[in-house]
């Protein structure tokens, strides 16, 4: 049996996390100067790629065993557009989401510096394009908004009789926004518009 102390020495230091999370993802904000003015860098994903193949979205990826949350971001940045450590000026971190599908994912703001946007030599492997929208077209625009319901699909096996009220238990159903920029001929959507609109929101005050 453990004693108090134990207890105690197993919680007191211990970084909290969020339960139900099986897979964890970083990508970084990149902001970058284009003509003077600020812009979001985003990558249009390539389009052989088994997930989400030829969405827009910010770089990043999986967060590998005995990686932090901000190395992953940096490392797959690096690998993504081909660029060296010094070129990422890391800011901070955003909101992270803790999505409806047992995953998390953790946004970082950035600055792309010592290099063009024109000299980026991206990784063909996994991009297919990139392109930058200015800060100012964020701030001047609100993106389109909709609401997808979501509720619980109770499986044959579930053992009703050990809950109160049994089939007809009031199961808790949520709302899940999903947001769309269209800018030129990129649609930005999804979790990168979400995460996208978040910074916007940070520092729109």
């Amino acid at each position: 049996m453990k004693s108090l102390n134990n207890i105690i020495n197993l919680i007191k230091n211990r970084e909290a996390k969020p339960l139900g999370i099986h897979a964890d993802f970083s990508v970084l904000i990149p902001l970058i100067y284009r003509e003077g003015e600020l812009h979001i860098l985003y990558e249009v994903r390539a389009h052989h790629l088994s997930t989400q193949p030829g969405e827009i979205s910010f770089p990043g990826g999986r967060v590998e065993m005995g990686e932090t949350f901000l190395e992953a971001a940096i490392r797959e940045t690096m690998e993504e557009l081909n660029i060296e450590r010094e070129n990422i000026e890391i800011i901070n971190q955003t909101d992270y989401i803790v999505m409806p599908f047992n995953i998390g994912i953790y946004p970082f703001l950035g600055i792309i510096k010592g290099i063009e946007f024109e000299n980026i030599r991206f990784s063909i492997d996994e991009v297919s394009e990139i392109f930058t929208v200015p800060l100012k077209y964020f701030l001047e625009n609100e993106p389109e908004e909709h609401n997808m319901a979501i509720e619980p699909q109770v499986g044959e096996d579930f053992p009703y009789h050990l809950i109160n009220n049994g089939k007809a238990y009031d199961w808790r159903t949520g709302i899940y926004p999903v947001y769309f920029y269209n800018y030129r001929d990129y649609i930005i959507w999804g979790m990168t518009a979400r995460i996208t609109k978040n910074f916007i929101d940070i520092i729109d005050k």
